[in-house]
């Protein structure tokens, strides 16, 4: 195992006197290679991020940020931020660079009658979840109570509410941000409303956010859960969801997955949230859970925290991962067929490839609105390869990047940048769409040297 060293982007060491006086001044906890709990701050839950920083920084308030911004650009570092660390492609962490902590920053405050939600940028959705169910109210989020609220709504935020409520981004009404320059700013749509535009959506290109101004809906008990059937079943299973979902009421948002029990039966599922009235979620879902014969039937009312955390019931994240995801033009028998395909020929019962379907609230918002510019009716394949041994990385990642490929005839050319692992060209073109030159844009404003790079990057205009 080596020894991380902090350097400088041009590959020279930081004299260990200017890290040693950073240190000494920095209010919160510093760590380097060798010191107690560096290992496990470097540690995300994918085991295929295997990364050393060489300094860590865990910030405990705003000061500390800026702080830790202003070392890294007058030492030059390459700067990595770091909030829950859910990112599939481990953009939180670095080689050698800095990693600007905020994972201690979770202080959730609810205001219970206007209905808003103040969420500082380390907090997960579990710390926002705890903070507003008493009160009968819910952001719209994701679906792992264990993702950091900052990153999912920087790169736009789906989850159990789409339909109804829309996206995370949706629901935001301001940030405050520490720029690239350390510069403390509020950015909402009154002030400095570029700025909030690009946040909502462009990634984390413009800057760190310590804390998000939400708006709150009144989400207490839903009717959520899962349906099992057979893997045989598969064909018949994903033709009626399709068709079913393309009349079903906001309310419900339901995604279908080709995946395995945790026996390692190949099988597939619809996963279902109805938000609304739970007497009228039952009529709407039976004739989903009247189809066919399904080996589980595991729907019922529940919390919502509880609905947030269905997922983590799967194997735990001790595994290694590697994602791709697009938006495919249209749910047709051959594109079901190929997942169906692909899907046989997986050999890690950890893998999953979901279908979600997000038409009703973000449909409604155009594209030219906010950063994510994905905002057409459309079907987003996931696919979520996992697997617990190393040795295998090669075969896995080499189905995952088989089954994007097949997909490329389908595909609108879009897709969530929330869901890729890897950096491809023009990755971040492809995906900002008609909103990348706005975003350029932007970026030479408040990022002209790319001081943010690890994220969905954008490059600034050069002027």
């Amino acid at each position: 195992m080596r020894t991380a060293t902090l350097k400088r982007l041009d590959g020279t060491s930081v004299d260990p006197a200017v890290i040693v006086a950073f240190r000494k001044q920095f209010k919160g906890k510093s760590l380097m290679s060798g010191d107690e709990g560096y290992e496990k701050a470097r540690a995300i839950w994918n085991a295929n991020i295997d990364k050393r920083p060489g300094l860590i920084a865990c910030c405990t308030s705003v000061a500390d940020v800026i702080d830790s911004v202003k070392f890294a650009r007058e030492n030059d570092l390459l700067v990595a931020v770091k909030s829950g660390g859910h990112n599939v492609a481990g953009r939180s962490l670095c080689d050698d660079g800095i990693v600007i902590d905020l994972s201690a920053m979770n202080r959730v405050s609810v205001n219970p009658t206007a209905r808003t939600v103040d969420v500082q940028g380390g907090a997960l959705l579990a710390d926002l979840d705890r903070e507003t169910h008493p009160y009968g109210l819910a952001v719209p989020s994701g679906v792992v109570s264990a993702t950091g609220i900052a990153g999912l709504t920087l790169g736009g935020g789906v989850g159990w509410l789409v339909r109804r409520y829309g996206m995370t981004i949706d629901n935001l009404l301001s940030c405050e941000v520490v720029t690239a320059n350390g510069e403390f700013l509020t950015a909402s749509a009154d002030t400095n409303a570029d700025l909030f535009w690009g946040l909502r959506g462009g990634g984390g290109n413009f800057g760190i956010v310590t804390s998000f101004t939400f708006r709150a809906h009144p989400v207490k008990t839903v009717l959520g859960g899962v349906l099992l059937y057979p893997r045989a079943d598969a064909r018949s299973v994903l033709r009626h969801y399709r068709d079913f979902m393309t009349t079903a009421p906001e309310e419900l948002t339901a995604y279908a997955v080709l995946m395995s029990t945790p026996e390692g039966v190949p099988a597939v599922g619809l996963l279902v949230c109805y938000c609304s009235d739970v007497s009228e979620g039952e009529r709407v879902l039976a004739p989903l859970r009247q189809f066919g014969t399904p080996m589980q039937d595991a729907i019922e009312p529940m919390p919502f925290p509880v609905m947030q955390s269905l997922l983590e019931q799967s194997p735990p994240d001790v595994s290694h991962a590697y994602w791709k995801s697009t938006f495919v033009k249209a749910l047709g028998d051959d594109t079901i067929d190929l997942l169906i395909e692909h899907m046989e020929r997986s050999r890690s019962p950890l893998t999953a490839t979901v279908v979600e379907y997000y038409a009703g609230a973000p449909t409604r918002i155009d594209r030219a609105d906010t950063a994510f510019s994905q905002r057409a009716p459309l079907y987003n394949i996931n696919i979520a390869t996992k697997w617990r041994d190393p040795a295998e990385s090669d075969q896995h990642i080499g189905w995952t990047r088989a089954l994007f490929d097949a997909l490329r005839p389908h595909s609108n050319g879009g897709y969530l940048p929330n869901f890729f692992s890897d950096e491809v060209p023009d990755q971040s073109r492809i995906a900002y769409g008609s909103n990348y030159a706005r975003l350029a844009e932007l970026k030479a404003k408040y990022d002209p040297t790319n001081f943010f790079s690890l994220n969905q990057n954008v490059k600034p205009t050069q002027t």
